[in-house]
């Protein structure tokens, strides 16, 4: 047994505690670059907070998933403000930019410098900015994960700057934020948080921290997300996914992801696909791949029996077996009409590109078996 886990320095999690936001800022800076979603008015909220305990602000609106572009444009208005705190309030692109931001704004040299992939790759030489992260929907887990995903329109591709050292000083999930998401964002996202869970939990890389939380977050998340899209003030339900998203986070950042996600970031690259729903149409058709690839090449794998547990955690059935937990989650996606991949541009024509690219993600090396091109090809033949 050999593992390492990390994480945010501080979590505070529970309804109303976005309240102790002042307090946590104010030994942490004095000036905060707040990154928010498109509508920065959403934010006020926060900004009085801060600046009811001296901590003054300006802020940087994200108006969609961050580019290279916008992390520049936010780390040199920072600079010029001189900020010496990053607060990022929103979902996933709000964190990942602010994530981001927080780290260049200490780190001199270019952007592409430290970028996977389409840059060097160098490691961060200094501690970013201290950084909290406040998510408004139960999905991402970006609070607690140490990478920032990144859109770079001229590559046609998503990647990530990385580094241990961007776990965010605090993340603070306060369940009463996503309150009023809508019904279609509270299903894209909760889905995504869901498969956050399951491709931890049968990854090759699981370790028995992660796989205690995964339970904990997969039994919260099939019991309580369809609560929460159907009625959206349901407290109960909103705080279980608001735990099942924040231990997503913590396991995908300590044991890794699979094939769901090393396909989602090529094709968040290339098409205008929301992640959540690319994860969400991916998620049984990469199940029945590795289940079917087991069973042929690896048929005493230890995996296939974690696939009979991960179903009967998500039916609550004793008696479910892994085929059971496909069709779960099949009903549960199709229950939601999450679009098809086709619905955002995906065509026959880019599956061998998106294959290619997939192949070489980080999180497919996670991915419990192997899968060939041809497999590969399968599973998004069937997203489509």
């Amino acid at each position: 047994m050999n593992f390492e886990f990390a994480t945010a320095t501080r979590i505070i999690l529970g309804p109303g505690r976005v309240r102790e936001l002042g307090s946590v800022a104010k030994v942490l800076g004095r000036r905060a670059l707040v990154v928010t979603g498109r509508h920065p008015e959403r934010s006020k909220r926060v900004t009085s907070l801060l600046a009811d305990s001296g901590v003054t602000t300006v802020t940087f609106p994200v108006p969609g998933e961050p580019e290279v572009r916008t992390v520049e444009a936010g780390v040199a208005q920072a600079k010029t403000e001189r900020c010496d705190l990053v607060v990022s309030f929103g979902g996933g692109s709000a964190l990942d930019a602010g994530k981001a931001i927080a780290a260049m704004l200490t780190n001199g040299g270019e952007l592409l410098d430290y970028l996977e992939v389409i840059g060097q790759g160098k490691p961060l030489a200094l501690p970013p900015a201290p950084f909290i992260a406040i998510p408004t929907t139960a999905g991402t887990g970006t609070e607690v994960t140490r990478n920032a995903v990144l859109a770079s329109p001229p590559h046609r591709v998503k990647v990530s700057l990385r580094s241990p050292s961007m776990l965010p000083r605090v993340a603070l999930v306060d369940p009463e934020l996503t309150y009023e998401l809508p019904p279609p964002l509270t299903a894209s996202t909760g889905l995504d948080a869901l498969t956050q869970l399951i491709e931890p939990f049968v990854c090759n890389r699981h370790n028995p921290l992660t796989d205690a939380i995964c339970r904990e977050g997969i039994t919260r998340a099939s019991y309580s997300l369809r609560l929460a899209v159907n009625e959206g003030s349901n407290a109960a339900a909103r705080e279980d996914m608001a735990v099942a998203s924040l231990f997503g986070g913590l396991a995908l950042a300590n044991a890794g992801l699979g094939a769901v996600h090393g396909f989602a970031g090529p094709i968040g690259g290339m098409f205008p696909a929301p992640h959540g729903a690319v994860c969400a149409q991916l998620l049984p058709h990469v199940m029945e791949a590795n289940l079917a690839a087991l069973r042929q090449r690896d048929p005493a794998s230890p995996t296939l029996r974690r696939y009979d547990e991960l179903a009967r955690l998500l039916t609550d059935r004793d008696s479910a077996q892994a085929a059971d937990g496909v069709e779960w989650v099949r009903q549960l996606v199709g229950g939601f009409r999450i679009p098809s991949l086709a619905s955002y541009g995906v065509t026959p024509a880019d599956i061998g590109e998106l294959v290619a690219k997939a192949a070489k993600a980080s999180s497919m090396k996670a991915n419990p078996i192997e899968l060939t091109a041809q497999e590969l090809k399968q599973v998004l033949e069937q997203a489509l």
